[in-house]
């Protein structure tokens, strides 16, 4: 399943611009300590009620929950900050988790006596796509893409 993350699956990637822009979008910048992924939840929480995206609000709130957990452990010096970003697009939801780290995240398989390490395992199984890319500056985001065919809008 690591190959996921580097495969094209047809959904666009945060470099892709076919397909036209996102509909909405919604920020947040987080600072590096213990309580942003709990803010990370919240924010998805309540970016997707707005939106009337909730079919799969459970998923995308574990997903930024892992991504963001990812970044505070390995995403770059303390001080630095996390930006957490949702883009709504006709046919996917897109997360994605800019953090100043210089290293690749890479989904590995964790003993089953070990208590970390499966974070990108769940990501992988919960969305329908991930992926990581370069942005401009220092760092890299993170992204996980979650399909929801229009028609099936909360």
């Amino acid at each position: 399943m690591a190959s996921r993350a580097r495969e094209k699956t047809g959904t666009p990637s945060p470099d892709d611009t076919e397909g036209g822009g996102a509909g909405e979008h919604r920020s947040m910048l987080l600072v590096r300590h213990r309580p942003a992924a709990h803010t990370a939840r919240e924010f998805v929480a309540e970016a997707l009620t707005q939106w009337t995206m909730t079919r799969r609000l459970d998923d995308i709130r574990l997903c930024a929950s892992e991504l963001v957990t990812n970044a505070l452990l390995h995403g770059g010096p303390a001080g630095s900050l996390i930006l957490v970003r949702l883009e709504l697009h006709t046919t996917h939801l897109l997360l994605e988790v800019h953090d100043a780290g210089d290293g690749t995240p890479m989904q590995r398989n964790a003993p089953d006596t070990s208590d970390d390490g499966r974070g990108l395992f769940l990501v992988s199984a919960i969305a329908d796509d991930w992926g990581v890319a370069a942005r401009q500056g220092p760092g890299k985001r993170v992204w996980a893409a979650f399909h929801h065919p229009e028609a099936t809008r909360c």
